[in-house]
């Protein structure tokens, strides 16, 4: 890996704020959703992949604490695969992966689920998370993530009445219930966009 600093063009006594600013510069200039279709998609993602493991290198690991955005999941398997293209926010190829699975256990629902959340599509996304926790009802990510999610959901009806009936209630909902999704996998929607 390069040095970190180079990476993120800051200097050696840079400080925790100027490396988070141009961290968060780098990821939004570089992110793979402003590249759809575009001919650089893989350069973009693999700077991308290294603008975050920089700061994670200069940060102890803990971007998902610091700036809550996108990280790079280590690890070869399918699954690890899944979380890295959600993460960049590339429902379609997470999907595609997902349903290329024949086994499907809790950690399958659970990753559906977050990406149907991330496709704006709350129900499903809501069902195949709560399906997850069924599973697999001690594990804790499953639990949060479906905590976050109803109190959040929750709230909104309180405050706005019926979701169901105010396309604007809808749209602020499902954005906060992708939003929670990347947080607890790590990322930030709202910073990422």
């Amino acid at each position: 890996m390069r040095d970190p600093y180079e990476v993120l063009g800051v200097s050696k006594d840079a400080s925790q704020d100027e490396i988070k600013s141009a961290y968060r510069k780098l990821a939004k200039q570089y992110h793979p959703d402003r590249y759809v279709g575009n001919p650089l998609a893989d350069l973009a993602a693999e700077k991308f992949k290294e603008i975050n493991e920089a700061y994670d290198t200069l940060t102890g690991g803990n971007s998902s604490n610091s700036s809550n955005n996108s990280r790079s999941y280590s690890g070869t398997g399918t699954y690890a695969q899944i979380r890295n293209y959600i993460n960049m926010r590339n429902f379609g190829e997470a999907e595609r992966l997902l349903d290329d699975v024949s086994d499907r256990g809790a950690e399958w629902f659970y990753l559906k689920g977050v990406v149907c959340l991330g496709r704006g599509w709350h129900a499903q996304g809501i069902n195949f998370i709560r399906q997850a926790v069924n599973l697999e009802p001690n594990n804790m990510e499953y639990r949060r993530t479906l905590a976050s999610i109803e109190h959040q959901t929750r709230g909104y009806r309180e405050v706005g009445g019926d979701m169901s009936s105010d396309t604007a209630c809808n749209c602020c909902s499902n954005l906060i219930c992708a939003d929670c999704c990347c947080e607890c996998m790590g990322g930030d929607l709202i910073s990422c966009c």
